[in-house]
Formats: structure tokens, C-alpha cells, sequence
């Protein structure tokens, strides 16, 4: 994860996150990322159950799913229970849809109850007023809002569902009526990639606190688009600068910028920062060297399935990733083992990579990019990353 925004205004940051990592206290959820927890944010995926069939959909999901061999209640309490146990700081309830779970409120309470913050990623377009003020009374502290686009012909065409924006839209207004935090979920790609400052702007309109733009991953019903969607690395850098320009120009209180799934991302916002002569520039290297390099998965993230299977990450879903299920051993368990063949692949310090990460100067910073659509692409775990856009030439790196 990039945190643009924390590292762009990162004075006062950095004193903050080193205060949260020496101390016992709760930390923040801005901090998370840079806190040095070995405790992952678990993305759980309630169900694969959805009301849409969206085009990049990373689990597959689309009406009519099954539920049979979903957790069951008492099974989705008791994994919450050694959650709790383990002191995780967050889950993030997703799906498919996950508001369609009907047992999702006593979910939230239950995990309110144990001490676990709860955020909810949603496609928002079940949240009515009634909705919303159930996501608040039961603990969730934040939604993630799905929009694909400035207009309801670009998102609506992602999520193969007229009316699809307007309802996601109406959500914002809903859930800032009820007292619920809420921000824009984007996975930026060729067909939506011409209206990302629009869509800023929209999301700045609607009231987002944060604005949170995904690349591509081939996982689920996104490896059938992955080629066809998938942005070149013109495309990729014109993209976060727009961002950097945005984040320079937002106030950090207002909306707060991000990138997921490409932990070579940080190696742009260091180097527009350097171009410019940032002040902020010495706290920005400190928060980028707290992560330790590279991706969170395995790590810093944990992903459940609707079945209990886990996974290093929500984009690693694929059998060859597969840690365990929570059926068969708890998850405190399954993610402490250091002899699991799988967590100790993601979670080597320096893998020895192929390809460009072989000679790469920023290798200590990304730490060899997405590993997920390097296996895709090679079916090696250490080849090189095909997304990535990097010039691997320091002296080159400014053009």
C-alpha cells in the first residue's frame, strides 16, 4: 500500500508512527501500515453471494452464487473469537457483497465487542438510510465505496448493471447522513483510466475521506480482462502523477490518497518528491523504510474466504497459495506456523528474483513488486513483476 498523502505531509507523521511502535496502545488505523505490527488487517470475504457480476471481479462473484459451504454463524463468531485472542487490529468485511450476509450486523457487534475495528468494502448499492444506520450502530467504522468512473455509463458498463452508479453514489449521502466515515474504492484500467481526475474530483464532491485507486491483479474474473485492461507503464505513470498532484493539492485532512497492489508505487511518489524539493521528503523515506520493503501479504495482510480457506492476500487465491483453513486448524494457528511452505515464501526478506528485480537499484524499497501476477504470468513465484513500470537506471529515474 502507497500512503501518498502520509508520506507527502509526513511531518508530525513519522514521531507519531515511532510513538506506535515502541508503545502498547491501540494504534490508529492511518498508522497501521507503518506500526511494524506483525498482527495482519484480515480481508474476510463474508460471501461470494453479490447483486452485481462486475467485469474485474477478483473472487468471481455474481447473483446466484451459492452459500451452502459458507462459515456458518457460530463458525464466523468463533474465528472472530480467536481474532480477538490473537489481538488482530482489523477486519475488513468484503464479499461478494457482504451486505448480503443476514448475519453480517451481529458479525460487526461480535467483533466490536471483542475490541477488533470493523471497515466494511462495499459496491454500495444496498445502502439506504435504514442501511446506514445499521453499519453504524453496529461498529463499522468506515465504508469503501466502489465507483469505476465519473459517469454512470463507465461504471455501469464495469458492473454490468444499469443504475448501478447512481445508487453508489446516493450511499455517500447516506451514510454521511448517518454519521458513517466513507471513501472511493477505483480499479484504474484502460476502459476508465481517461476520467481518474474527474473522478477525484467527484469523490472529493461526494465527501470521501479517502480515495483509494487498485491496479489490476489476475485473480478471479479479472484474469479473463487482465490483458485487455491492463494499463501499459505510460499509462501507469501519467496516473500517479495526477494523484501526487491531487494529494499536494488536498488538504491531508480532507481526503487522504492511496494505491494498493503495487508496492513499487512508492518509488515515484519518493522520486516526485525529490524532483520537487519536498520538505517532507527525509519523513517520507523514514515511513517508506518502516514497511520494510515491499508487499504486505503474508505479512502485514490476511485474506478468509467465504469457506475458511486463507490465503496471504485477497489477489492470492489461487490453490498454489493456499495456507490452510480455519476449519481445520484456527487461524492464529495457520498464520503462526513458521513452517508453512507458503507464509514462508511471502514472508522471505529478499527472495533470490529474476528477471529486471535481479539488478533493479529500488529492489530494497519494493522488494520485487506483486508476487501474485508474477506466478500468473511465469508460473514462478520469483520471476519479475510484469506491471511493473520502474526505470532501472538511477540516473534515468527523473526524466
Amino acid at each position: 500500500m502507497n500512503r501518498i498523502t502520509q508520506c507527502l505531509h509526513g511531518r508530525g507523521t513519522v514521531s507519531a508512527v515511532m510513538k506506535h511502535r515502541s508503545g502498547n496502545d491501540a494504534v490508529p488505523g492511518r498508522y497501521l501500515a507503518f506500526s511494524g505490527m506483525q498482527r495482519p488487517v484480515v480481508f474476510w470475504n463474508l460471501t461470494d453471494r453479490c447483486n452485481l457480476s462486475c467485469t474485474h471481479c477478483y473472487s468471481s462473484s455474481r447473483p446466484g452464487c451459492g452459500s451452502g459451504d459458507e462459515l456458518t454463524t457460530a463458525e464466523a463468531r468463533a474465528f472472530i473469537d480467536d481474532l480477538a485472542a490473537s489481538k488482530v487490529p482489523l477486519i475488513i468485511f468484503t464479499g461478494g457483497e457482504p451486505l448480503i450476509r443476514p448475519d453480517i450486523w451481529e458479525l460487526a457487534e461480535h467483533a466490536r465487542e471483542n475490541g477488533i475495528a470493523i471497515a466494511l468494502s462495499t459496491n454500495g448499492t444496498l445502502i439506504t438510510g435504514d442501511v446506514a444506520n445499521q453499519i453504524r450502530r453496529s461498529g463499522i467504522e468506515y465504508a469503501g465505496i466502489s465507483l469505476d468512473g465519473a459517469t454512470a455509463a463507465t461504471h455501469d458498463r464495469f458492473r454490468n448493471t444499469s443504475g448501478a452508479f447512481d445508487r453508489a453514489v446516493a450511499a455517500f449521502a447516506c451514510c454521511h447522513k448517518a454519521g458513517v466515515r466513507c471513501g472511493v474504492r477505483v480499479t484504474l484500467t484502460k476502459e476508465n483510466q481517461d476520467e481518474l481526475e474527474a473522478l477525484v474530483d467527484r469523490a472529493r464532491n461526494l465527501g470521501a475521506s479517502r480515495f483509494c485507486l487498485y491496479w489490476l491483479v489476475p485473480c478471479g474474473r479479472g484474469t479473463d480482462s487482465y490483458e485487455r485492461l491492463q494499463l501499459d507503464a505510460p499509462d501507469v505513470i501519467r496516473a500517479l502523477t495526477l494523484l501526487y498532484r491531487k494529494a499536494r493539492e488536498i488538504p491531508a485532512d480532507e481526503m487522504e490518497f492511496l494505491t494498493v497492489d503495487a508496492p513499487q508505487d512508492c518509488i515515484h511518489l519518493l522520486q516526485s518528491m525529490e524532483r520537487d524539493g519536498s520538505p517532507d521528503l527525509h519523513d517520507a523515506r523514514e515511513l517508506v523504510a518502516s514497511l520494510n520493503g515491499g508487499c504486505s501479504a503474508g505479512k502485514r495482510v490476511a485474506n478468509v474466504d467465504p469457506r475458511g480457506n486463507v490465503y496471504p492476500c485477497q489477489f492470492a487465491r489461487s490453490p498454489a497459495f493456499l495456507v490452510g483453513t480455519i476449519r481445520d486448524r484456527p487461524f492464529s494457528e495457520l498464520w503462526n506456523d513458521d513452517a508453512n511452505p507458503v507464509l514462508a515464501k511471502f514472508r522471505m526478506k529478499l527472495p533470490k528474483f529474476r528477471g529486471k528485480c535481479q539488478t533493479c537499484p529500488y529492489l530494497h524499497i519494493c522488494v520485487g513488486g506483486c508476487r501474485v501476477r508474477a506466478y500468473a504470468q511465469s508460473g514462478d513465484f520469483a520471476g519479475e513483476d510484469p506491471f511493473c513500470y520502474v526505470d532501472t537506471a538511477p540516473e534515468e529515474s527523473h526524466r
